[in-house]
């Protein structure tokens, strides 16, 4: 007999608000919380870092990046999710693609999002692109820490069926015990990268090499991710891919190779 943990009783919903007519049950969700949460802790480290040199802005200017940032994640991460991972659904029902309340968003286009307002930012006030994308990752680690917490407690985005000793019954995804996979990467791609980035962060020579702290994000989230998803579930509409791999871990491949091209590559120190 397999042993499992007992999985917390708690409410995906902080605060019911009702049901709304033409809308449906509404309410403060935990993942939206952790979103609002991560994106203010991420605010203020972001103006802590730029305050050292080589100061890719200034605070005001971190406050103008924080709302075309929060656009990047929001319209990206649905758009990825869209295209990534259920095309078919959201082509026969293109309304579906609003009904953001009903969950769907995928990381790797809302990281592609921000990155488009990056560019976007950087240009328009002719700031260095690759500085300000050192600032951001830096402080990326704590919503990916929080999102993932919130996705153990929403039981979703959990593990593949294991024996392990510390493996939990999800709601809603059968009798067997599984892997606590959201907890995988909120420890890796959360907290240990936060940390490293952080000690590495620390150093005036990795700040001056413009790109580096980003690339080593992209690298750490990439690795993470590729690792956790072969003992997380793939998604019940894609399945499985070309070996065993997932959808996860081929949109991870991307960012790996562009953070190692950063890392490596050959560049003038401030």
């Amino acid at each position: 007999m397999m042993f499992a943990l007992p999985f917390p009783a708690i409410d995906p919903v902080l605060i019911d608000l009702g049901t709304w007519p033409g809308v449906g049950p509404m309410g403060i969700r935990w993942y939206a919380l952790a979103y609002l949460v991560g994106l203010g802790l991420a605010w203020i480290y972001v103006r802590a870092f730029v305050a050292k040199p080589p100061q890719a802005m200034n605070a005001r200017e971190v406050d103008d990046l924080v709302f075309w940032a929060f656009l990047g994640v929001v319209l990206g991460g649905r758009i990825g999710y869209v295209l990534f991972y259920n095309f078919h659904v959201y082509a026969q029902d293109p309304s579906a693609i609003l009904r953001v309340w009903e969950g769907g968003m995928s990381f790797h286009g809302g990281l592609m999002g921000v990155i488009c307002a990056m560019a976007f930012f950087a240009y328009s006030r002719k700031l260095n692109f690759l500085a300000i994308c050192d600032a951001v990752a830096v402080a990326t680690p704590i919503g990916l820490f929080l999102g993932r917490l919130a996705n153990f407690v929403n039981a979703e985005l959990y593990g593949r069926v294991t024996d392990v000793p510390w493996a939990f019954v999800f709601p809603r995804a059968g009798p067997l015990p599984r892997h606590p996979s959201q907890l995988y990467e909120a420890a890796l791609e959360g907290l240990l990268l936060f940390v490293v980035l952080w000690l590495l962060g620390r150093s005036e020579k990795m700040r001056n090499r413009h790109g580096a702290l980003a690339g080593i994000f992209l690298i750490g989230y990439a690795l993470s991710r590729i690792i956790v998803e072969a003992v997380r579930e793939p998604d019940v509409q894609i399945g499985y891919l070309i070996g065993g791999t997932t959808m996860g871990q081929w949109l991870s491949v991307p960012f790996l190779v562009v953070g190692l091209y950063l890392l490596v590559r050959r560049q003038k120190t401030a």
